[in-house]
């Protein structure tokens, strides 16, 4: 075998360089808990690359609504976790990260000893029901691995993860009352309703299965499971909370609250008793399925056949080493790579694997489907993740991409609307925010030749999708040229963001050679222009009979026309036509003078004290970075005389926006678009228009970075005389030659190469 080895390396894309570097071990750079308090929403737990199972400590219990009213402080449990609290309640295998809404919290599991309680209890009195103080010095958040010391029981809880398994290693004092409980009332953003069903089954004393039905965000919503325990339990039982029913059927002649193997109801509590010795170790592992409990079973058997706890841990956090090491970054800074490949952990959280190990999946029909060729995957929170985390799996995560865009299709496919997702998971459509993103997802995938599925029919789907008239004020969209503010809220967001998806299909249909959709759709594309309102020189939103609404505040977000952006943000949103926009706007230079105010000026607190997802750290100036509108506002200066100040801008935002601290990041993370940026600028150049080949360049923060490309090639990035005061690009090189443009191409990438900069002080004005 040794004398064929060179032959291996040299017909196998990518093996020698593999076989040359061993990969860095990148997962001691990964914070877990940055972003998870106040507005970061990110959860601490164990999962794997893109894993369904999401397993994490919960904080609080607290219900989405009190006496019949949204109850505001249930937004900071959006991921479960916030760090300011100072007990657990359990842990539970579904979470968001970093999402404005939530739903999931599936499945919460809590060991104690001592008197069994079955209610959670309260915060500022833990002793009160089963949850337990704890303290961030007993806490440990790693890559695929979550560790904590439970105080008032005096267990250890330890997690790890596969793809679908949940692995929970509980040590015990010796007891003679030791308990694990199975909550299957908890959920995040929770109420009296939300549960329309669970179902729990005790097949043995070692194995438990059963089903979870929710309505929520996601309003069909079924998860089943497997538990499986490493030790017999020795008695069970469970608790019902329901609302007294009409009909009970002939169930009450049995005792179903203690030893009886099957019991069902809405509001459930499950308890399952040991004998433990002092440093005795429980395990659990916690198999989740959309199709069933034998999906489930199977997945158990498939990923996670023994009871090695430490091997488990050791393979996920393999699998997290393997892709952070996609991208190596060199820097003098720890800061700096925390920042950045906690970043990149971040961005390869969602969307999760949402097929069984044999492929099986609830499809958005609810009926049972099977991914032929493809990974299925689910949660598109579409409006934040289209601007730079597809665009990021485009380079760094081509195959899952593609396997995106086909479980996009699938969705289409059984989609009674004809609708391509909006914001999706868990084979439910929430509807949630505006626009029709998958066509820029789907349209960046083909630009760049990631095109792993049919084309020509996700053109069709695209299509479809933009001409459904009865979708969020589009039927006035394609009559007037724009959605009016009288028909339909938030009309000028929607005209911006459905004019940019019309370019993105445009772009698509022209190189799919479907001349008559070019036309159409980059006619539909200039519709911006339409709520443009010279007179002030601000985007405004128009009314059905042709004027312009006549009571407008430009720094105002709410009943304005916009969505989570004002007039001054969302003016800057024609992101396909800059140089258009800039000329509409007075040309070059008011137009530099406007975008300079918008970094130095002074937004009041009264324009954001009612948002909640925005706060005093997500603000620099007027401009909001902690909302997703904004993001390719610091690169427009490309598109004038002075580009240099999308140097400078880009590299104050990494400092001020994003720390290596629990209170990191400036807004919500959105499944990755806030961290998707920073990778993005760290390295140097930034998708403005996604559906386009170019990145716009700035200013990379990094020493220099290596890029693994899935085709087997390397692209580099060379960073000279770098450092905080040296933000200013001097000479831009592209294989040792000068790069005398301010875009890089994406072929120049996947080509593999040398991206060089020559950093320096002082704007480099020629």
């Amino acid at each position: 075998m040794k004398k064929f080895l060179p032959c291996l390396l040299l017909i196998v894309p990518g093996l020698r360089a593999a076989a040359q570097t061993a990969p860095e071990n990148l997962v001691q750079y990964v914070k877990p808990i940055i972003g998870t308090q106040r507005m970061g929403h990110t959860y601490p737990g164990a999962t794997v690359p893109f894993g369904m199972v999401q397993l994490s400590p919960d904080t609080d219990t607290l219900p989405y609504e009190m006496n019949g009213k949204y109850n505001k402080d249930v937004y900071k449990y959006c991921a479960g976790y916030q760090y300011d609290d100072k007990t657990i309640v359990g842990f539970s295998h579904t979470h968001f990260s970093g999402t404005g809404h939530s739903d999931l919290g599936d499945f919460l599991v809590m060991p104690t000893v001592g008197e069994l309680k079955l209610n959670p209890g309260q915060a500022h009195q833990p002793r009160s029901g089963f949850r337990s103080s704890f303290s961030h010095s007993n806490e440990l958040a790693e890559a695929g691995y979550y560790k904590v010391r439970l105080d008032d029981y005096n267990i250890t809880a330890e997690l790890t993860a596969t793809n679908r398994v949940g692995f929970h290693q509980y040590s015990f004092p010796k007891s003679d009352q030791s308990h694990i409980i199975l909550d299957l009332m908890y959920g995040i953003y929770n109420y009296d309703d939300k549960n329309t069903w669970t179902f729990v089954r005790i097949e043995n004393d070692t194995l438990v299965t059963g089903y979870r039905q929710t309505n929520g965000w996601g309003r069909t919503r079924t998860v089943y499971f497997a538990m499986a325990f490493s030790k017999p339990f020795y008695q069970y039982g469970n608790k019902k909370f329901d609302k007294s029913q009409v009909y009970r059927g002939f169930w009450g002649k049995f005792d179903q609250t203690k030893n009886f193997p099957e019991f069902a109801g809405k509001q459930i509590r499950a308890y399952f008793d040991f004998k433990t010795e002092e440093g005795e170790k429980i395990m659990i592992k916690f198999a989740l399925s959309s199709v069933s409990t034998d999906g489930a079973l199977r997945n158990l058997r498939a990923e996670a056949p023994g009871w090695d706890f430490n091997q488990v841990k050791k393979q996920a956090q393999d699998q997290w080493n393997k892709e952070l090491n996609r991208v190596v970054v060199q820097s003098g800074s720890r800061d700096e790579k925390e920042n950045f490949y906690t970043s990149v952990y971040h961005s390869f959280l969602s969307p999760i694997t949402y097929t069984d190990a044999d492929g099986q999946y609830r499809g958005l029909d609810q009926n049972i489907h099977q991914a032929d060729g493809f990974t299925n995957y689910t949660i598109f929170s579409l409006w934040d993740t289209y601007r730079a985390l597809h665009p990021l799996f485009n380079v760094l995560q081509p195959k899952r991409n593609a396997d995106m865009v086909q479980s996009m299709m699938a969705h289409y496919d059984q989609s009674v609307h004809h609708m391509l997702p909006v914001w999706s998971h868990y084979a439910n459509e929430n509807w949630c925010m505006i626009g029709y993103h998958s066509v820029s997802v789907i349209a960046d995938a083909v630009i760049k030749g990631n095109a792993g599925f049919d084309a020509s029919k996700a053109l069709d789907a695209c299509v479809t999708s933009a001409r459904n008239g009865w979708f969020e004020g589009l039927n006035h969209y394609m009559k007037l040229g724009y959605v009016p503010e009288d028909k339909s809220g938030s009309s000028v967001s929607k005209t911006l963001e459905y004019a940019y998806d019309d370019w993105c299909i445009a772009q698509m249909a022209k190189k799919l050679g479907r001349n008559d959709v070019y036309e159409e759709f980059i006619h539909r594309s200039a519709y911006w222009k339409n709520v443009y309102d010279a007179s002030i020189g601000y985007m405004r939103p128009k009314m059905s009979d042709g004027t312009f609404r006549k009571e407008f505040d430009v720094l105002s977000t709410h009943n304005q026309g916009f969505i989570e952006g004002n007039a001054w943000n969302y003016s800057l949103y024609v992101p396909h036509a800059p140089t258009e926009m800039i000329e509409m706007m007075g040309g070059k230079k008011p137009f530099t003078a406007h975008l300079d105010s918008l970094f130095t000026m002074h937004l009041p607190d009264k324009y954001f004290a009612e948002t909640e997802d925005i706060t005093r750290d997500g603000i620099i100036g007027n401009y909001v970075h902690g909302n997703e509108p904004s993001h390719h506002v610091p690169y427009l200066y490309n598109w004038t005389d002075q580009p240099w100040k999308t140097q400078e801008r880009v590299r104050m935002i990494l400092k001020k926006q994003f720390r290596p601290t629990p209170d990191g990041l400036g807004g919500n993370d959105d499944c990755g678009q806030m961290s998707a940026w920073y990778i993005f600028t760290a390295l140097g150049f930034y998708p403005v228009a996604p559906g386009s080949d170019e990145y716009a360049i700035g200013s990379p923060s990094v020493d220099g970075a290596s890029i693994q490309l899935e085709n087997g090639k390397m692209f580099t990035i060379e960073v000279k005389n770098n450092s905080d005061k040296n933000v200013y690009v001097q000479h831009l090189t592209l294989n040792g030659k000068p790069l005398n443009r301010l875009f890089l191409k994406h072929e120049e990438i996947l080509n593999g190469g040398t991206l060089g900069f020559v950093m320096g002080p002082k704007p480099a004005k020629k």
